[in-house]
Order: C-alpha cells, then structure tokens, then sequence
C-alpha cells in the first residue's frame, strides 16, 4: 500500500481549525477502502511559532518540508504581527523557497450555493484563475530610505522575467488545452504598465503559436473585473501576473458565494519540490475558535492535492462527497448564510465518504 507523506502547516487564525479538518477528510478516504494512507507530520510554524522565536518559521523549515509529497497549508496572518512579516515570512517563504510558480485557483459554483449572480447559472460561472507565483509585483524587490522624514520614500519594483512569465503562460496554455472549453483569457495592464506587461503581452502571443486548438483572447485587468460579472459565460481558464490573479480570484471566489469555499494550489509544475495546497481565506480572527469557520475551501484544496498526486478517482470521491454537503442548506455554515459548524460540515463530508466505500463494497 502506497504512503503519502503530508506535511502540515495550520498557520492562524482558523487555519488550526480548517486544517485539521482537511486531515480527518483525507483519513476517513483512507479508511474508505483505498489503496493508499497517509502519514501527517505537523509543523506549528505561524504567529505563535513568531511570538517565541522571532521568526515565522525556522531557518531549515524547506529542509524540513523537501520530502513530503504534498503540503496542506492554513492561513499566514496574526492581528498582533505586521502583515508584511507573516506572509513574507511563512506562506511566500515556502512558495518562493520551492519556486512553487503556478498559484491554480478553481471557481464554480457548488451545488446548493447560491451566488450573487442571479442571472448567472453553475454553467456560467466555471473557472480556472492561474497566478503567477513567484515574481512579478510581489517579488521583494525595493526598499524604504529616510524613514520618518518629510522627505521618506519607497518602492516596490514588479520585477517579470521572460522565464518566468514564459513558463507561467505557458502552463496556462497548456491548462486551457486540457478543459473541455479550450478558452483562455491572458490579462494584463499594458495600456499603463509599458514595460514588462508589454513583454508580458509579447510572450502570449508568441506561446499562442504552440498551442493552435486554443482559443484566446487578451483583457485589461480592470475590463477583466467587469467581464467577470456582466459576462461570466465567456470565461474559462484565466491567466494573470501575481498581484492581478490575486485580486481577481478573490473576486472570482465572491461571486460563487463565498471565499469560504475557495482553493488554490501552489503548483511546482516540474516536481521538484512538493507543491503546497491551501484554502484562499484568510486567518478570520474575529470567528477563530468559535467553530464558525467553512471548511469547504479546505476540502477543495484536498481534491486539488489528491489530483496532483495522480488520485483522480479519490479526488472525485471527496469533490462528490463535498457537493452533496453543500447541497444541503442546513450544512452551510455562517458565511452561506447558514448556522452549521466546521465540526458538522466536516463529519458530513466524512460520512458520505464512508457511504460511498459501503456502496462500492456491496
């Protein structure tokens, strides 16, 4: 029997909340009759790990993550701890460290949901937002000089490689190639930004070539947000510079119903490292520890670890039992506009897996 070794990183906030749920997820597949298990190591790292050691994680922490087949991440942010230092010392610290490139985020809407769109049917509204991950506006380039003075200044350079936004068109290209629309939209800001989202607008069209059965179209990142709720219909797989995707799936989630329900993968393409799954939601404070938190965008994030491991008929197992859950009203929890707890949700998801193993054994 295979062994998949799954790191662990709760983070804050809720995180310590949705990610033990996301391992009882992938304990009771398991148990459900497949041909594999997993073996959980956990790493406290996050907020408190930083109030104790000054650091959000340790200085070997990629060491220590290097082997494990896959990564289930929670949440990077603290109240008490600048922003800039959790996320630049944990979550960016492992997908730059494992040039984990492409950020994949899914969106649709789940069964029992309803979005904000009311014109807007499941068929409508079924999306993949890639994310360039490793550059671009957030990659650390810049500096602050004369703190404290009139005259103090700062930067923040978008720094764009043709490898790097090579690689990540190309990826995307790739991706559009595998869904059944073969539709990609590539969006960028050349109209201000004449430098690198030029170049960026130059690579498209020369990666187009290689990829002829893909159909594409180019879209201000400002245009993008409006097409994504006027003309939702026309969207399939989307690709976008680190800070835009990051805007636009978060928008992308809204839309579907909630950000409670939204994952990503930080994808190392070439498996050189493990690549990092995680729910988009943030560390939610206000409602850590109340048993309020959606576990839903975590148990997404499962199936998109179980597919990157080659699990496919697992990963739809879990999917399937996640969209059974979700089309029940009275298992949405508070941010659906229902009253269950992450424990509820969790358990229900559980058992229809156990359900369905039962089902296939008679």
């Amino acid at each position: 029997m295979k062994t998949y070794r799954i790191a662990t990183i709760p983070g804050d906030g809720i995180g310590k909340e949705v990610v033990p749920a996301g391992q009882e997820v992938l304990q009771a597949l398991a148990r459900a009759g497949s041909n594999f298990q997993f073996e959980f190591e956990n790493f406290g790292w996050g907020g408190d790990w930083y109030r104790e050691h000054g650091v959000m994680m340790p200085a070997d922490g990629l060491e220590a993550l290097k082997n494990k087949d896959a990564i289930l991440f929670g949440s990077a942010g603290d109240p008490h701890i600048p922003d800039h230092i959790t996320l630049w010392g944990l979550r960016l610290k492992i997908c730059q460290g494992f040039d984990q490139y492409a950020n994949v985020r899914p969106t649709r809407i789940l069964p029992g949901i309803d979005g904000p769109l009311k014109r807007c049917g499941p068929d409508d509204l079924n999306w993949v937002i890639v994310r360039e991950n490793s550059e671009g506006e957030y990659s650390g380039v810049g500096g602050r000089v004369h703190q404290g003075h009139p005259i103090e200044a700062a930067t923040d350079v978008s720094m764009m490689t043709r490898a790097g936004v090579e690689r990540i068109i190309r990826y995307a290209f790739k991706l559009a190639q595998s869904r059944p629309r073969k539709l990609l939209t590539v969006v960028t800001k050349s109209n201000a930004q004449r430098h690198a989202m030029v170049m960026w607008d130059e690579i498209a069209v020369q990666i187009s070539k290689e990829f002829p059965d893909v159909t594409w179209d180019k879209e201000l990142v400002d245009a993008a947000t409006a097409r994504m709720v006027n003309r939702p219909a026309t969207l399939d797989t989307i690709v976008a510079t680190n800070l835009h995707a990051d805007i636009l799936s978060d928008l992308a989630a809204a839309l579907a119903g909630s950000l409670g329900i939204a994952p990503t993968g930080n994808i190392d393409p070439e498996r050189r490292y493990p690549s990092m799954f995680e729910p988009i939601h943030g560390s939610a404070f206000d409602i850590m520890g109340q048993g309020l938190a959606n576990p839903v965008g975590t148990f997404w994030s499962v199936v998109m670890l179980l597919e990157h491991l080659g699990e496919h008929e697992a990963a739809a197992q879990v999917m399937q039992a996640v969209e059974s859950v979700t089309a029940n009203p009275a298992l949405h929890t508070r941010d659906l506009g229902g009253t269950a707890t992450t424990a509820q949700v969790t358990q229900a998801v559980c058992e229809q897996l156990a359900a369905t193993a039962l089902r296939k054994a008679a």
